[in-house]
């Protein structure tokens, strides 16, 4: 596996934030943790790792802008830039529960050239470069063979931000229940993306997401031979935040049960939120 210079310099930022991360885990009754917003929490070890990715990744690439979750935009974001997420399941860490990621992706515009996932619990690095493949530490990724919804694992996240999705999500997910093999909830976005483009999951689908959040692992699903979506069919996945993603046969049976229960037609969000 041979990454471009730019992501190796994310690999290397990544496993040293990780670190820092694992030390918090290590000691959460020492986390200081304060709500941003109604069941939107951020911690300390988040504002840490966040200082030392970007710290990091401008030092080797200074022209690059940053979109990041805690400390927002800074620098044009219409040319090159990184896409930081410093932990993805922040409410899992928070609670002691080892299921949380580093996501960092570099994009022009919303085209996404390269991203990494890192997990520092069990050390796996996902990583993905356009036209270069999926990688979970040295061996390459492919998504899942499965054909049958009705033996399918599907990945999901609750739109618990946003009140007025919850009955038309919950409407969708009762009929998915129904017809897929088993559904999980398992609270980080860029990991079940990632576990998607593994074959661990067969799909995963969730709304209003941040660029943040799925930035690194749509661009690994699609590179893994897997299909990637939002609600409606299209490709605006990183502009809406609502994403299907999965297998070339699972997604566009999930895809088509959402669309059946108008998840396809949703009022857009006014602006990008954090997530």
């Amino acid at each position: 596996m041979n990454l471009s210079p730019a992501l190796n310099v994310a690999v290397r930022a990544a496993r040293d934030a990780g670190r820092i991360a694992l030390r918090h885990f290590d000691q959460l009754h020492r986390l200081e943790i304060r709500e941003k917003a109604p069941q939107d929490l951020v911690t300390n070890a988040d504002l840490e790792v966040e200082e030392i990715l970007i710290s990091q990744l401008k030092k080797a690439y200074p022209q690059y802008g940053i979109l990041a979750e805690e400390s927002g935009r800074q620098g044009d974001n219409k040319g090159l830039h990184w896409i930081i997420d410093p932990i993805d399941g922040t409410l899992n860490f928070s609670r002691g529960l080892p299921h949380f990621a580093i996501s960092i992706a570099l994009a022009r515009g919303t085209d996404v050239q390269g991203g990494l996932i890192y997990d520092p619990v069990r050390d796996e690095l996902f990583t993905a470069e356009k036209g270069r493949g999926a990688f979970l530490n040295d061996r390459r990724m492919r998504v899942s063979q499965q054909p049958h919804m009705v033996a399918s694992l599907l990945g999901t996240g609750f739109p618990f931000r946003h009140q007025e999705l919850k009955e038309p999500y919950l409407k969708a997910f009762r009929e998915v229940l129904q017809r897929a093999g088993e559904v999980r909830r398992a609270g980080s976005a860029a990991l079940d993306l990632a576990y998607v483009a593994a074959g661990r999951f067969d799909a995963f689908w969730e709304l209003r997401l941040s660029p943040w959040d799925i930035a690194a692992g749509q661009l690994m699903v699609t590179e893994a031979g897997g299909y990637v979506s939002d609600m409606t069919g299209d490709k605006n996945h990183m502009r809406s935040g609502d994403i299907v993603a999965g297998n070339t046969d699972i997604q566009p049976q999930l895809l088509e049960l959402l669309q059946h229960n108008k998840l396809d037609d949703l009022p857009p969000r006014p602006a990008v939120q954090k997530s």
